[in-house]
């Protein structure tokens, strides 16, 4: 059975763009594979060194986890920080990635772009931690976003050359894995780019968000005048609106707007109240089952416990395999 490993950065709540980008997908892969999915406590601090409240929005992703459909039983649900071996596989794989080719990853370049006061190591060796996370487990099948397929590739790349180094075939290459036919990206509502929460809560529709909140953010959303010729190419921030209906709704209703928009007969109005109720609907029992699973913290802290131990377990044996390849030998 192939090892799927994947996990979520535990900076706020879960939107769209972590369900239909990841989430979702691992729902259907646990009951084929052996998964590890995990809460990135440690790769938070790369951009919120000193985060507000950080066990609480650990416990909310736990929450989101379980009320998305993953089973703690089928499934190893942990966090990052309770399996220190992850720092310390981290700590050898640093030994071997070189500073040209951190720098020149796309995330570290758009993250030095958008806060250049805070250009810290870990933000840099961000890839090797994330490919750390992934061979500690031997995974070879990562459900990633589209924006992430690079630092997948650094995976490859770290693990090789460990192979290389100390001639051994010891780590094996991980890919992208998706159950649809093409890596999901979710845009937000703010008009450029995909749906996250660095780009502030406006731009996010949250799994928990109430029916009343996703209305408000939806007819907020960056829009245009509208049309002014037949079939004209859609500017960046409408077609991420009729992205998001894809998403969330019918073929038909994607049709329909899609054809009014080239007759230069859409009102954004309709559109947007339409994608809203598409969005309701489509979280609807999520956002029930995270307010049930929220009220149970016997439960959650025994989903927590379980999945420490089921990943430490796997993430020591690896360490002992690599400290003995490396070559470290105990003298008593």
């Amino acid at each position: 059975m192939e090892t799927v490993v994947s996990g979520i950065r535990s900076t706020g709540k879960l939107h769209l763009g972590n369900y239909y980008g990841a989430l979702s997908n691992f729902v259907k892969m646990q009951d084929e594979y052996k998964c590890f999915f995990f809460i990135a406590d440690l790769h938070s601090l790369t951009t919120h060194p000193t985060p507000h409240g950080l066990q609480q929005t650990v416990r909310q992703v736990i929450v989101e986890y379980l009320a998305a459909g993953i089973d703690p039983e089928k499934s190893t649900i942990y966090v990052q920080s309770d399996v220190p071996e992850v720092a310390e596989l981290y700590l050898y794989m640093n030994m071997n990635a070189y500073l040209g080719e951190l720098e020149r990853a796309t995330s570290f370049k758009d993250k030095v772009r958008a806060d250049p006061n805070n250009v810290n190591a870990g933000l840099l060796t961000y890839p090797v931690l994330m490919a750390c996370d992934i061979l500690i487990h031997h995974g070879t099948k990562v459900p990633v976003g589209k924006d992430q397929e690079q630092h997948l590739e650094m995976t490859r790349t770290f693990g090789n050359r460990f192979n290389r180094l100390y001639e051994v075939d010891y780590f094996k290459e991980a890919f992208a894995f998706s159950y649809s036919d093409k890596l999901v990206k979710v845009p937000g509502l703010d008009g450029q780019g995909k749906m996250g929460k660095s780009n502030g809560d406006a731009n996010c529709i949250y799994l928990s968000d109430s029916p009343e909140i996703i209305r408000k953010k939806v007819m907020r959303a960056v829009s245009d005048g509208g049309p002014t010729e037949m079939n004209q190419t859609k500017p960046e921030a409408i077609q991420n609106l009729f992205d998001l209906m894809k998403v969330v709704s019918s073929t038909d209703t994607v049709a329909h707007f899609d054809a009014l928009y080239n007759k230069c007969e859409i009102r954004y109005g309709d559109f947007k109240k339409q994608l809203a109720e598409d969005m309701i609907i489509a979280t609807d029992d999520v956002r029930n089952r995270i307010e049930e699973i929220s009220k149970d913290d016997e439960y959650i802290a025994k989903v927590a416990k379980m999945g420490a131990e089921k990943a430490g377990e796997s993430a020591r044996q690896t360490i002992k395999e690599v400290r003995d390849i490396i070559g470290f030998k105990k003298f008593y």
